[in-house]
């Protein structure tokens, strides 16, 4: 754990009680701070007094003595409305912050010969930080993974030498942390989301660009270049001259940077353009999306200083993570692909353009824009199997384009692509869960989601003989 350091024996506030906010109580109190914890929902208060945290409710809270307010990065700071606890701090000109904010600040007070690596963009960016604390772990540095994905970033190990702190960070995590600073700053794309808790898309872009505000010399930025709001931010940083900047694309070369053309990734940050390697034949990084996730990682490898096969050799034996175009299973020429974090059209695009001859599950709690932005896959798609509620909506869009078939629930829609696609000739078929949608209408979480699909396929595969991965 991370003490979160500089408020002893003052008063702080603590509101949202997640994974984030209880660590964050608990670092606060080893840092000597009093913490008043709360949370809006009576189920997380009762989760919080189960595991013994004491609580304080907001209406008692006299705001003039509070130092500082921590807000859970899923409590609204802007949009669509401040939460009414941070128009009471500013009133007070209480400062509102975040646990990432209170990381690195304590990392800079540590003063330890540390590194922090932070990841952010719309999609790719969990891919990006556990193929990033592979790489380094491989490597043989000590890798400390978490932040957005996996372990919340106060529950890190304390700073030591040589440590390589790799962390995920939101555009909303990235609102509360004014004073991020990272070693290595990655900004992997920005697409449309999260707009209504940024209002507009160029503010969802200005917040995602702070990342590289704080950074200066001996620093390094890691940007794609290949939407023009990314590569708009390059050349802003190119211009700032404050820190290393790579850009990094998929699908065009550079003069200057890392990028992969048919699953090639060179290195052109040198004199001349060096062949790195190829992608193509991991399986854990298929994909264009994945090679851009690659060649980020790659970038941010050479600027820890790591040899160029070495990384490609970290590459070749990363695992890959679950819910994010994993591989359950394969039988008699059927892959099962769980991508249940493909919560919207443009994460779902990835998995479309990768395969082909697929049996698409899709619907959930529909995002703005719905589907429509993926008709230029839907001729790779043999069937579709629609669930939960965005289905009506969606049958809507693939009329006359791409049969589709009511199932209402995940266990009926994989027994229906399952037997579709064990009755297709072609030698692989794909039954591919990547559902561009939220998961709370039927599911608590993609997790939930992509577990109950790993749960079916397995079950099937068990019952037919196949083979799981």
């Amino acid at each position: 754990m991370i003490a979160a350091t500089g408020f002893d024996k003052r008063n702080v506030a603590v509101l949202g009680l997640g994974k984030s906010g209880l660590a964050t109580v608990r670092a606060l109190e080893a840092g000597g701070a009093n913490v008043f914890a709360w949370d809006d929902s009576e189920a997380k208060r009762s989760e919080a007094k189960l595991a013994g945290f004491r609580l304080s409710d907001p209406n008692g809270w006299d705001w003039t003595t509070f130092s500082a307010l921590i807000l859970s990065p899923g409590i609204p700071l802007t949009h669509p409305v401040p939460h009414e606890a941070v128009g009471k701090a500013r009133a007070a000109n209480v400062e509102v912050i975040g646990d990432v904010e209170l990381f690195q600040r304590a990392v800079n007070a540590a003063g330890k010969d540390t590194r922090v690596v932070a990841i952010t963009g719309t999609n790719g960016k969990s891919t990006t930080t556990a193929l990033i604390g592979h790489m380094v772990r491989r490597c043989g540095g000590d890798a400390q993974v978490g932040g957005n994905i996996g372990r919340a970033v106060l529950d890190l190990d304390a700073p030591e030498k040589g440590i390589v702190y790799v962390v995920e960070v939101s555009s909303y995590q990235i609102d509360l942390a004014p004073g991020l600073a990272p070693d290595i700053a990655v900004l992997l794309n920005i697409t449309p989301d999260h707009i209504d808790r940024h209002g507009t898309l160029e503010h969802y872009a200005d917040v995602k660009a702070r990342i590289f505000a704080r950074q200066g010399v001996g620093d390094t930025a890691v940007i794609g270049v290949d939407d023009a709001m990314t590569s708009k931010i390059c050349t802003q940083e190119v211009a700032r001259r404050a820190e290393t900047v790579v850009p990094v694309s998929i699908g065009k070369a550079l003069s200057r940077g890392v990028y992969v053309l048919d699953g090639v990734i060179y290195d052109s940050t040198g004199t001349q353009a060096a062949k790195v390697g190829d992608l193509r034949e991991i399986k854990t990084l298929a994909g264009a999306h994945n090679w851009q996730n690659a060649a980020a990682a790659y970038a941010t490898g050479r600027a820890l200083g790591y040899q160029r096969e070495r990384i490609l050799a970290a590459f070749e034996s990363f695992p890959g993570l679950a819910h994010r175009m994993e591989i359950v299973g394969e039988a008699d020429g059927v892959r099962f692909v769980n991508d249940s974090k493909a919560t919207n059209a443009d994460a779902a695009s990835k998995a479309l353009a990768t395969y082909d001859n697929i049996y698409w599950i899709i619907g959930g709690k529909a995002k703005e824009g719905g589907i429509a932005s993926l008709e230029p896959w839907f001729a790779k798609i043999r069937r579709a199997y629609l669930i939960g509620d965005a289905a009506r909506s969606f049958a809507e869009t693939l009329k006359g384009k791409v049969e589709a078939v009511h199932c209402g629930t995940l266990d009926r829609a994989v027994e229906a692509a399952a037997r579709d696609a064990a009755a297709d000739g072609a030698a692989l078929k794909v039954v591919l869960l990547s559902p561009a949608c939220a998961s709370f209408d039927q599911f608590s979480s993609f997790e939930e989601r992509g577990d109950v699909f790993r749960a079916a396929v397995q079950e099937r595969l068990k019952v037919k003989g196949g083979a799981t991965a």
